[in-house]
């Protein structure tokens, strides 16, 4: 015969067996985010950090990113997207040009002179990434976001106002299509990760390097050279990054949890981050207006450009050696920042 007190046993126990299996699914699942930027520095603060909360918030707690900032999971920033292929972090954020040539058709939107806005660069590169890249460039891997930054800019310890200013200087170019108009122009191209370019700078193995202005204040790009070029109209150059996940990870989630986190990602962070990006550009320049820096802005780029005609010639043909149409990627590529500037 039940008597109440096994009644209340039972009770008691289906609750807390409730209970661990509440606590159990309030996680289900934990992922690892690494990447090369300080946690201070602006992608790390306002970008990751923000999707990383908007995607707990939207699963109630069910996915948990933790982000390791500075390469705290080890390796070097360009081994983070065999990171993710591999499994070694569940999660990256990196520079495609860290592995020059190996994913060809971001190079659309690296091209010299090609990107004037880093939001329509950013709604084309996402366009295009799920018409063309995704299952050719980026398979065996989950992208999560891709975008572009704002106008790239040199700074320098000597000022440059001319193609012909560059002449022997050792300049850090972002990709390997900056390393070569660099080079066009007589310079001496350096490849380094973002976060070598302090020290490379106060040891003189560098005399300056190309990079946005949002990213200048945490590496303390204007206490280390005074000059600074900027360029009206279409930036002398940009470089593509992703959010990239590892496919196998993504896979083994719930698919209700797989649908909010792509929810939270795609076309529409694309833009946000790239935006994001460019938006801090300005703040980032008002610090070394602030020190007295000496600030060069281009506004006839005809010269430049011209040098930048071979580069895209050249990339056609590796993108035509390649079985790629790299003139229709230049065009769809126009096309599509031309309809997000007529939308907006």
């Amino acid at each position: 015969m039940t008597t109440r007190r096994t009644i209340l046993k039972r009770t008691a126990g289906a609750v807390a067996a409730a209970m661990i299996a509440g606590t159990a699914s309030a996680q289900e699942v934990t992922l690892n985010l690494h990447q090369f930027l300080p946690a201070q520095a602006n992608v790390p603060t306002h970008i990751l950090d923000v999707w990383i909360e908007d995607v707990e918030e939207a699963s109630d707690g069910r996915i948990e990113i933790n982000h390791f900032p500075s390469m705290q999971l080890g390796g070097t920033p360009p081994e983070l997207m065999d990171q993710a292929i591999d499994g070694v972090a569940d999660i990256v954020w990196t520079v495609v040009g860290y592995t020059p040539g190996r994913f060809p058709q971001t190079e659309v939107f690296e091209l010299p002179f090609m990107v004037e806005d880093a939001r329509a660069g950013s709604y084309a590169y996402w366009k295009m990434f799920e018409e063309h890249m995704q299952d050719a460039d980026f398979e065996g891997v989950k992208i999560l976001g891709t975008w572009v930054h704002g106008p790239g800019v040199f700074h320098t310890n000597e000022p440059v106002q001319q193609p012909s200013d560059l002449q022997g200087m050792k300049i850090r170019g972002g990709s390997r299509l900056v390393n070569d108009l660099l080079t066009r122009v007589g310079a001496e191209s350096i490849g380094l990760p973002v976060p070598a370019i302090p020290e490379a700078l106060s040891k003189g193995v560098i005399d300056g390097t190309t990079i946005p202005w949002e990213v200048t204040p945490s590496i303390k790009v204007p206490e280390l050279v005074s000059n600074h070029t900027e360029f009206e109209g279409p930036a002398l150059y940009t470089l593509t990054f992703v959010l990239a996940m590892n496919e196998d990870k993504f896979e083994a989630m719930p698919e209700d949890l797989q649908q909010i986190l792509m929810e939270q990602s795609g076309l529409e962070f694309s833009v946000f981050a790239g935006g994001t990006m460019a938006d801090y550009d300005e703040p980032a320049r008002q610090i070394a207006v602030d020190m007295g820096n000496n600030i060069i802005t281009v506004s006839d780029t005809s010269e430049w450009e011209s040098l930048a005609r071979p580069i895209y010639e050249s990339w056609v043909a590796d993108m035509d050696s390649r079985g790629i149409d790299g003139q229709a990627l230049i065009d769809q590529a126009r096309a599509l920042m031309d309809e997000y500037q007529a939308s907006n």
